[in-house]
C-alpha cells in the first residue's frame, strides 16, 4: 500500500491511499530460507562421511595369497631368492688349430650347426699343392718299388742256376758268391722302395689332416650365438693383434640351448637352505610374467673368499623361444616337504584343500599379549583379526587361521587404528 501526497507539510487532508501498487512478498524470504535447510539436511550426511573419510589415516594393504600342495607333496613353498644370469650348459668358443686367412663362413648369428658339420674353411691352396706333391711322391716310390721287385726277381733266378751249376760242377765259388750278393742287394732295394712308399703314404696323411686342420667343424648340435670373424680376416689359434671383438683366436660361439640354466650366487648363510634337486622358479627381467620350472643341479665345491658367495647352476626345465642366453633371471628356490594335512582324506579335491596354505607379509603382523592380529581392510573400514601363524617364507609368514586367501591386510599398521574404524586405502 503507498500514500501519495502533493500537499504541503502538515496537510493531511489531501492524503490518497493508491490501492493499485503491488503487495510485498514476505514468504519468499521464508521459501528460500526452506529450500536451504532442506539442501544442507541432504548434504550434511555426505560431507560429514567425506570429512570423516579424509580425516582417517591412510594405509599400504596387500592381499593374502594362497599356495597349493604340488601332487608330489612339495608345498612350493619360497625359501629363497637370488638373481643371475641364462647359461648354456654346454657352450664353446669354436677356433680354428691352424693361422691364415679366412675363405668361407658358412653361418650367422642364429644358425644351428651339427656336430662334425664344417662352418669355416681357411685358405689351403698352398697345401693343397703340398697334398699333391706328396702324392706325387707315393707314385715315384711304387714305381721305385716295381723296378726293386723285378731286379730282386732277376737276382734270384740267377742265384738258383749258380746254385745249380754248382751242384753239377760247372761254375766257380765266386760266381755263386757275386749271385748270392746280388740277390741280397736287390732284396735290400726292395725293401727300401717299401719304405719310401710307407713314408710318402705318412706325408700324405700328414698333409691331409694340415687341410683339414683348415676346416673349422661343430664341436657339438647347437646354435651360434655369436659370430666373431668375418671372410678375409687373418686369424691364429691365439688370435691376432687388431682383429675386433675376438677372443683367444675363437670366430664363433655356439651353444647347445637345449639345456640352459641359470648361474646365480648364494650366501655363504643361505646355502644351508638349498638340498639337491630343489626344485624352483624361474622369471626372466624380460618377461616378468611368464615363470618356469627349474631343478637345483649343482652347488660349487668352493666359495668366493672375497665375496663370501657359492656359485649355484639351476637347470631351466621347461625353456621355449624366450630363454636367451646371458639374460637376467630371479631364482626362487622353493621347499621339497611332505605334507601331512594331505593324508586327511583320500579325496583329491579335500586333499587339495587342506593343503592350501595362505601367506601374508610380515609387515602386516602386529601383536599383543603373546597374541599375533593382522588389520584387514573391507569396504573401507579396518577389522582387526586374530591369526594362528606357521612357518616364514622370505619376507611372508604362513597364516593357518583368521584370513582367506584375497583379503587385503594392512602393511606396517600405523598408530591409532580403531577396531572397525575408518581407513583410506593408498592409491584410491
Amino acid at each position: 500500500m503507498t500514500i501519495h501526497s502533493d500537499s504541503p507539510a502538515g496537510d493531511l487532508s489531501r492524503l490518497r491511499i493508491d490501492r493499485s501498487a503491488a503487495p510485498r512478498r514476505r514468504w519468499l524470504l521464508w521459501a528460500v530460507l526452506v529450500v536451504l535447510l532442506a539442501a544442507g539436511a541432504l548434504v550434511y550426511p555426505t560431507a560429514r562421511a567425506y570429512l570423516a573419510e579424509r580425516r582417517a589415516p591412510e594405509v599400504d594393504v596387500a592381499r593374502a595369497t594362497q599356495v597349493l600342495t604340488t601332487p608330489g607333496g612339495s608345498t612350493d613353498l619360497p625359501v629363497l631368492v637370488a638373481t643371475g644370469y641364462v647359461v648354456a650348459r654346454r657352450s664353446s668358443d669354436v677356433g680354428v688349430k691352424t693361422g691364415g686367412r679366412l675363405a668361407r663362413l658358412k653361418f650367422e648369428e642364429g644358425t644351428r650347426v651339427r656336430k662334425g658339420e664344417v662352418i669355416a674353411e681357411i685358405e689351403h691352396a698352398d697345401i693343397d699343392a703340398q697334398l699333391e706333391a706328396s702324392q706325387r711322391a707315393v707314385a715315384e716310390a711304387e714305381a721305385q718299388l716295381g723296378q726293386a721287385i723285378a731286379g730282386r726277381e732277376e737276382d734270384l733266378r740267377n742265384l738258383d742256376r749258380q746254385r745249380a751249376l754248382m751242384k753239377d760242377g760247372i761254375t766257380t765259388d765266386a760266381a755263386l758268391t757275386g749271385a748270392q750278393s746280388a740277390a741280397a742287394v736287390s732284396n735290400a732295394r726292395v725293401k727300401s722302395a717299401e719304405a719310401a712308399i710307407a713314408s710318402s703314404r705318412a706325408r700324405v696323411k700328414v698333409t691331409e689332416q694340415a687341410i683339414e686342420n683348415n676346416y673349422v667343424r661343430a664341436p657339438f648340435d647347437g646354435v651360434v650365438i655369436k659370430k666373431r670373424a668375418e671372410v678375409g680376416e687373418t686369424v691364429s689359434p691365439f688370435g691376432v693383434a687388431g682383429q675386433a671383438s675376438r677372443e683367444g683366436g675363437a670366430i664363433a660361439t655356439i651353444a647347445d640351448l637345449g639345456e640352459l640354466e641359470v648361474q646365480t650366487e648364494v650366501s655363504e648363510n643361505s646355502v644351508a637352505k638349498l638340498t639337491p634337486a630343489m626344485p624352483a622358479e624361474v622369471k626372466l627381467q624380460a618377461y616378468q610374467d611368464q615363470a618356469y620350472k627349474g631343478r637345483l643341479r649343482q652347488i660349487f665345491p668352493s666359495a668366493d673368499r672375497a665375496k663370501a658367495i657359492v656359485e649355484v647352476r639351476v637347470t631351466i626345465l621347461n625353456p621355449d623361444d624366450h630363454v636367451k642366453p646371458e639374460m637376467t633371471a630371479s631364482v626362487t628356490f622353493q621347499e621339497i616337504r611332505a605334507d601331512k594335512r594331505q593324508t586327511a582324506g583320500s579325496d583329491p579335491a579335500v586333499r587339495t584343500e587342506a593343503a592350501a596354505i595362505v601367506l601374508v607379509p610380515k609387515r602386516a603382523l602386529t601383536g599383543q599379549a603373546g597374541q599375533s592380529f593382522v588389520w584387514v581392510v573391507t569396504g573401507g573400514t579396518a577389522l582387526r583379526r586374530p591369526v594362528t601363524l606357521g612357518a616364514e617364507r622370505l619376507d611372508q609368514i604362513e597364516v593357518r587361521s583368521g584370513v582367506v586367501p584375497g583379503e587385503a591386510v594392512i602393511v606396517n599398521p600405523p598408530a591409532g587404528l580403531i577396531d572397525r574404524g575408518v581407513v583410506r586405502v593408498k592409491g584410491t
